[in-house]
């Protein structure tokens, strides 16, 4: 019987090792085998996710740059091609295609266009029309390059769009060379970047010694970090909730804090959870964001599950700021938030009012925002009965 399912067949993962791998038939090895099986599918799962995301972006900046050599009609559009492009993609649905991600994804692709030789056959018909997967190569010398499979299955979309900011090819070709090496996250690329590791690896005398040093430290990139990619969420038409990590109490709280200013009959109407905003170059979340239907104004929430840090308060008049500057419409007053802090015994509420000095104008806010008081009881009551359901659990 064992045979007709292909036991007597040696199967492996993709680092060759053999997933059977001395099986007894205990208790114990079921449990590390199911372990095993997950881990190993659901890295083929991040990875599928990652190409699937950087060949279609790949394929988007194709498509732009071979319609603005060959298309019949590119005279009528010049200038405003890609600012009619993203509001034609935007309104159909298609994700992350604003201005300035068509035109990351023209530069992505004029800068790797060796990655069309990792097209396999079933999506060469995306490509444009008497384009092959052999027919482009790059630019950069064959010798010192990686082979574009290599580089296709090894980085993200993320890692991608650091590597092609960079205008030197050495320079680019060292960095891709260290990341797959040491296997950086988004993150510890682009702390190396900034450092300047490319600058002062020129200038040492003992490269492979600095190498070892920079490589003992990084921060390596897992599974989780892959889904948890702004990019990823969008592509895959996630919620950032749904993928987020938070601990039990900051979840339960989220979920309860949302009930409890909905209920307080204060005018607010709940907007998002785990908002993306994109600053710069970096995304952040914000933990909440709703509408104030008396003030007429966004109220954006953060709730730090530990001690009040002045950071914190930056953090969110950033996030206020840049509300104001790209969220506000006509009619509506000035965004605000609220930060939250939780301790074991102790709860703390900031409020954020950035750019406002109107008095009175702050004084409504403050007679129409449930006072700190109210919140704080709030946050105590919760937690106290949190830390009684855990003693229960305990006893």
């Amino acid at each position: 019987m064992r045979e007709q399912f292909g036991h007597s067949d040696v199967r492996k993962n993709a680092e060759g090792k053999d997933l059977r791998n001395e099986y007894h038939n205990d208790f114990q090895s079921l449990v590390k085998t199911i372990i095993r099986i997950h881990g190993e599918l659901a890295r083929q799962a991040t990875h599928a996710v990652n190409t699937s995301l950087t060949l279609r972006n790949w394929m988007i900046g194709m498509h732009i740059a071979e319609y603005e050599l060959n298309g019949e009609d590119r005279g009528n559009y010049g200038d405003k091609l890609i600012q009619m492009l993203s509001e034609k993609l935007s309104a159909a649905g298609v994700s992350n295609c604003n201005r300035r991600q068509l035109y990351r994804y023209l530069d992505f692709y004029r800068v790797y266009p060796q990655i069309v030789g990792t097209v396999s056959p079933q999506f060469e018909n995306l490509l444009p029309h008497g384009i092959s997967t052999s027919g482009i190569v790059g630019t950069a010398s064959p010798q010192l390059s990686l082979s574009s499979k290599k580089l296709f299955n090894s980085v993200s979309y993320s890692h991608f769009e650091l590597l092609t900011g960079l205008d030197e090819p050495i320079k680019r070709i060292f960095y891709e060379v260290e990341c797959i090496k040491g296997n950086w996250s988004v993150r510890e690329l682009k702390r190396q970047i900034a450092s300047l590791y490319y600058e002062r690896s020129g200038l040492s005398m003992d490269k492979k010694r600095l190498s070892e040093f920079v490589q003992s430290g990084v921060e390596t990139a897992h599974p989780i970090q892959v889904i948890r990619d702004p990019y990823v969420f969008e592509f895959l038409g996630l919620n950032p909730k749904e993928v987020m990590n938070e601990s039990d109490l900051e979840g339960t709280l989220h979920d309860k804090l949302q009930q409890f200013l909905l209920e307080l009959g204060h005018g607010f109407c709940f907007e998002a959870r785990q908002k993306r905003i994109l600053i710069g170059d970096e995304h952040f979340f914000i933990d909440m964001v709703f509408y104030h239907r008396i003030l007429k104004c966004h109220v954006l929430i953060e709730l730090k599950v530990g001690g009040f840090n002045h950071e914190y308060l930056g953090q969110l008049n950033t996030y206020v700021s840049w509300y104001r500057a790209n969220e506000m419409t006509d009619g509506d007053n000035p965004p605000m938030g609220i930060l939250l802090c939780t301790k074991k015994n102790h709860a703390l509420v900031e409020y954020a009012l950035a750019g406002m000095d109107n008095k009175l104008f702050v004084s409504k806010y403050q007679l129409e925002l449930p006072k700190r008081e109210e919140i704080q009881r709030f946050l105590e009551e919760q937690m106290a009965e949190k830390m009684r359901e855990e003693g229960m659990v305990r006893e």
